[in-house]
């Protein structure tokens, strides 16, 4: 079977959980090929993703004649027509119909290439720009497809991304959590619903054997991209506030993004650099090392699909300190392998690290374990590859 993989930029920091899926894939003997429409390579820093980008073929670096000629040649075709109109019909629902006749030449490049590689089913990541050429490409003659939609990007806009033309037209659609499925299915057709399968993103074992939990004063690590839907502004303030009264926590921030000085200019102005860490982006071996130097992680988020992150701090028997939010819940267990607070709440979750800080270093232990053997139940990656394999053998029998 040789299928291929598409996505918007690949491959990028916050994006190991698709290589890892690629490359379980791949052990099962499917070919996979990759395609993104542009390279994210001067931020790379981790040498897997480094030669990662090296076996990625980017589409926009065709150049802009090669696609607009794909394209061209694409309308000559009783294809192509119904193509463009299901690219202005999407369009005019949100994005611009411009920037949709430039997915249409990115499509019709892909189309070719598909065909030119013996490519029997492409598959997207993300229900956004990908799964737009996706099904164009398909529209224009290209393999079936189907795609993989994490959120919450495409649960925030959903009628404007096409997401019940998109789910109608694909072969099938994945989700990666009950929760995601669910969100999904308010916006399928009723008839579509079976067509709608989850499959978790995963994490390869090995990768994350339990580090000894560190004794001492708790360290807590926070791992993302500065955003505002990542809260850690929000964790600066319950920081300063958990401080007061564990005087001993300290919190290492793993990331970098629009709101790095944003961040630093909180904890300035909360007066607690003694107790904060900036590491900016590092690669796999640095997080697992930061995880295993940590008693636990912290997700502040207001948003989420399913964060990888949560899954690598329990494989690696930590914690996890989240918000109550999207699938994870279906992750962390309150009381069991951590503690869950409301979303935007600075107190709620000040109150959770204190708690973490008064937790015996035994009890904390025990959650780490209970965690560990519950990702490991749920997010192995090649099990979960395995359930994906299937679902293309399906398609492509």
């Amino acid at each position: 079977m040789r299928i291929a993989y598409l996505v918007n930029t690949y491959p990028r920091p916050s994006h190991t959980f698709i290589r890892r899926e690629i490359r379980a894939l791949e052990r099962r003997g499917i070919a996979v090929h990759r395609f993104a429409m542009r390279s994210d390579r001067a931020a790379l820093v981790d040498p897997a993703d480094v030669a990662e980008d090296a076996r990625t073929e980017h589409v926009l670096k065709a150049g802009a004649p090669v696609l607009a000629a794909a394209g061209l040649r694409a309308l000559a075709t009783a294809r192509g027509w119904r193509a463009l109109r299901l690219a202005v019909g999407c369009g005019r629902r949100g994005g611009g119909v411009l920037r949709h006749l430039v997915y249409l030449a990115e499509a019709a490049q892909v189309a070719r290439r598909c065909r030119d590689l013996g490519v029997a089913h492409l598959h997207a990541h993300f229900g956004t720009n990908s799964a737009t050429v996706a099904m164009l490409a398909h529209e224009l003659g290209g393999p079936r497809f189907s795609f993989t939609v994490h959120g919450p990007e495409e649960f925030d806009a959903p009628a404007a991304l096409s997401l019940r033309q998109k789910m109608a037209r694909a072969a099938f659609t994945v989700a990666i959590s009950s929760f995601g499925r669910s969100q999904l299915m308010r916006w399928a057709r009723a008839a579509d619903w079976p067509r709608i399968h989850t499959v978790h993103c995963g994490i390869e074992p090995a990768l994350f054997a339990p580090a000894p939990l560190p004794e001492g004063p708790a360290r807590v690590v926070a791992i993302g991209r500065f955003s505002e839907q990542k809260g850690q502004l929000l964790l600066v303030r319950a920081l300063a506030l958990a401080v007061a009264r564990a005087p001993g926590l300290h919190l290492v921030l793993v990331g970098d993004g629009e709101l790095r000085g944003a961040m630093e200019a909180a904890v300035a102005q909360a007066g607690i650099g003694a107790h904060v860490t900036l590491t900016g982006w590092l690669d796999e071996a640095g997080v697992r090392a930061e995880l295993a130097a940590a008693q636990a992680l912290v997700l502040p988020s207001f948003a989420e699909g399913l964060p990888m992150v949560v899954m690598e701090a329990m494989a690696a028997a930590r914690p996890v300190v989240a918000t109550w939010i999207a699938g994870v819940p279906e992750l962390v267990v309150p009381g069991g392998t951590g503690w869950l607070v409301p979303a935007g709440d600075a107190g709620a979750l000040a109150d959770a690290l204190v708690a973490l800080a008064g937790t015996p270093v035994d009890r904390l232990r025990a959650m780490g374990e209970a965690g560990r053997a519950r990702v490991l139940a749920r997010h192995d990656i090649d099990a979960e590859a395995g359930r994906l394999a299937a679902l293309f053998a399906a398609e492509t029998a």
